[in-house]
């Protein structure tokens, strides 16, 4: 799996936090999407995607083999 944002896209709604915080978090000064891990680990596969799906500006795409 890999992951990607579009920071120009995010409209800092946190869903993707709250969804899977150990890849996701926000930039302190806008809360604007930040990127901890491009390759999570496969037991965060299922989390990933759903934060892919909440996030009312379409900024996550995920990348399946």
């Amino acid at each position: 799996m890999r992951v990607t944002v579009d920071q120009n896209k995010c409209v800092a709604s946190g869903q993707c936090v709250l969804a899977t915080a150990e890849v996701f978090d926000q930039r302190d000064e806008d809360g604007v999407v930040v990127l901890l891990n491009a390759n999570p680990p496969t037991e965060l596969a299922d989390a990933v995607r759903k934060a892919a799906a909440v996030c009312p500006a379409r900024a996550i795409w995920v990348e399946e083999p």
